[in-house]
């Protein structure tokens, strides 16, 4: 070891590079009220955006100055790295964001290193942090109604006001008040120890804005959210109370863009959204509000000690085989992972390359509640003994690239997670009459939204639709979706000729981003009385007039509203 190994210069530039990145994600989250006030809705959808390519870009350029600082062989021996990891931890024991800043080391080291050299005494593969946190300042505001609950209802958004008016409050206070009696028993709206904990920052994303908090007596607790809009032109609306776990589940979605929320302690925040939603994952919190990458860490600490505690096994996922991924799954851990095939089916017309940019996409744009969040992984190392040997052996043939075997171990070089849903294909065969009708309307409304958002989704079959626990449909195969302003909607020519019309193959020129939407029926369903079903709830979608007016509307500027939560009694229900 060189006499003055610099592990605490390395330990405090890596420290320093998270401290920018931090500032960073704070003023871009920051704007987030203001540009709600104005709305600002364009301009929402652009600092998303920024904010999630924030942390590769801030990740590099810390790299790139450790290399500038320091002698690379040097800094590239990872015998010396424990010493780097020790003096870090001395760094980040006081901070309220310790969690955080163990993943962005973790980062840095991966950007430094091969994943080969990957090691819990180089990095944090198991955190350091403690799992009860020091006493901190409070988050959150305490509302007691003392017997009268419309003046609890007044002074709550008295605290939480906007640059904005309110349009109505008056009559909002008589809405949301009536919700909330109808919502609970009526036994708790009478309990003198009725209080309402709502965390201290509004959360922002898309158009709306949320107060996040719960319902609670001395013996029962119900989540609460409540949701604002902002109507250009007419003030600020409270839109709804809601306070079902199911309801205020979907609205923290893995199939939602993240929130832009301040959030002083994390960790805090984290587990006061556990408490109020225990079938969350904290990986899918620390996801929801931005931490994506931390979510990845929380994600893989659980995989492995899943993997390490239980005798489950990596089976291929059911459903019909892709063309372009091959997914597997452990079927007691509610996840699918997805590689890409070495040789795609002669009927896709795409690469290795273009199906990498397409998962990459989903990241930054809207989902609207309607595509699975993803997140990509490089070189996981898995024992050899937890995969069936059928389902390694379909993978070795299919992905023999991103897939082999070393002594004991199974090496997975590239591949994407995703939460595992019911393939839609799957649900509809064994599903009763209202079942199909609920699943068939929630598929157009999917297929509408995403359209609305500038998604195009391109492969529109069953098969890449899946059904949450909730009953929403979303997809969740993304090797051929575009823009949808990319897309070129046609009508089909007319026949020139009774030989046109015999003809087998198309009489017209076809372009790549040609699309009919009248050979949607056949194409989307075998069952011809679920096509017959979707044709008399979604039809238009068959009408390329209908895509060419959404094309229109986006092109003129227009966000849409697609409300993560039912809307009772109010327009656009």
């Amino acid at each position: 070891m060189p006499q003055q190994w610099p592990a605490a210069d390395i330990a405090r530039m890596i420290l320093d590079g998270f401290d920018d990145y931090r500032e960073h994600f704070r003023q871009i989250t920051d704007g987030a009220r203001g540009r709600f006030e104005q709305a600002q809705w364009q301009e929402a959808q652009v600092a998303s955006a920024a904010r999630i390519n924030l942390y590769e870009d801030k990740v590099s350029e810390v790299v790139a100055r450790l290399h500038e600082a320091f002698d690379t062989e040097e800094m590239l021996d990872v015998t010396f790295w424990p010493l780097v990891k020790s003096a870090y931890i001395s760094l980040i024991d006081l901070r309220f964001d310790d969690e955080l800043s163990e993943t962005w080391y973790n980062s840095t080291f991966c950007g430094l290193f091969s994943h080969d050299l990957i090691s819990d005494g180089c990095m944090f593969i198991h955190t350091t942090r403690p799992s009860l946190r020091r006493a901190r300042a409070a988050q959150t505001r305490i509302y007691k109604p003392e017997g009268k609950l419309s003046g609890m209802l007044e002074q709550i958004f008295v605290d939480y006001s906007f640059s904005e008016a309110y349009a109505d409050l008056p009559g909002d206070l008589r809405r949301l008040e009536a919700q909330l009696r109808e919502n609970l028993p009526d036994w708790v709206c009478k309990d003198p120890e009725l209080s309402v904990e709502l965390f201290s920052s509004v959360l922002y994303r898309n158009k709306g804005a949320y107060l996040v908090g719960r319902i609670y007596t001395q013996n029962d607790q119900w989540p609460l959210a409540i949701p604002f809009l902002h109507r250009e032109g007419s003030g600020i609306q409270i839109d709804a109370l809601i306070t079902d776990e199911a309801d205020v589940s979907i609205i923290f979605s893995f199939t939602r863009s993240y929130f832009m929320v301040d959030v002083p302690v994390p960790a805090e925040f984290i587990g006061f959204l556990k408490r109020i939603l225990p079938g969350k994952h904290i990986a899918e919190l620390y996801t929801s509000i931005g931490f994506y990458k931390h979510g990845k860490s929380e994600f893989y600490r659980s995989l492995i000690n899943h993997l390490a505690n239980t005798d489950d096994q990596f089976i291929m996922a059911p459903g019909v085989r892709g063309m372009v991924m091959s997914v597997f799954t452990l079927p007691g851990f509610n996840t699918v992972f997805k590689i890409i095939k070495d040789r795609f089916s002669p009927s896709k017309n795409v690469d290795r390359a273009t199906v990498i940019e397409k998962y990459r996409l989903v990241k930054s744009v809207d989902r609207v509640g309607r595509m699975a969040d993803t997140q990509e992984f490089a070189d996981f190392r898995f024992p050899l003994s937890k995969f069936d040997p059928a389902c390694l052996a379909e993978l070795l043939e299919v992905a023999a690239r991103t897939v082999e075997v070393d002594g004991d171990t199974v090496l997975i070089r590239h591949c994407w997670t995703e939460r595992r849903m019911t393939p839609l294909n799957l649900y509809l065969e064994n599903a009763n009459d209202a079942q199909v009708r609920e699943a068939l309307e929630d598929y157009g409304l999917a297929i509408k939204q995403l359209a609305a958002a500038n998604i195009f989704p391109g492969d529109m079959l069953l098969k890449n639709f899946g059904v949450t626990r909730h009953g929403r449909v979303v997809f969740y195969d993304y090797d051929e979706i575009c823009f949808l302003t990319e897309a070129n909607f046609r009508h089909i020519p007319a026949p020139r000729t009774p030989e046109d019309e015999m003809a087998s193959e198309p009489w017209y020129s076809i372009g790549p981003l040609d699309v009919f939407p009248e050979e949607f029926p056949p194409f989307l369903f075998a069952d011809a009385g679920q096509r017959r079903l979707f044709d008399k709830l979604h039809g238009e979608l068959y009408n390329a007039d209908y895509w060419k007016s959404l094309q229109a509307a986006i092109r003129a500027g227009k966000v849409i509203d697609v409300f993560p939560y039912r809307r009772k009694g109010l327009d656009n229900e």
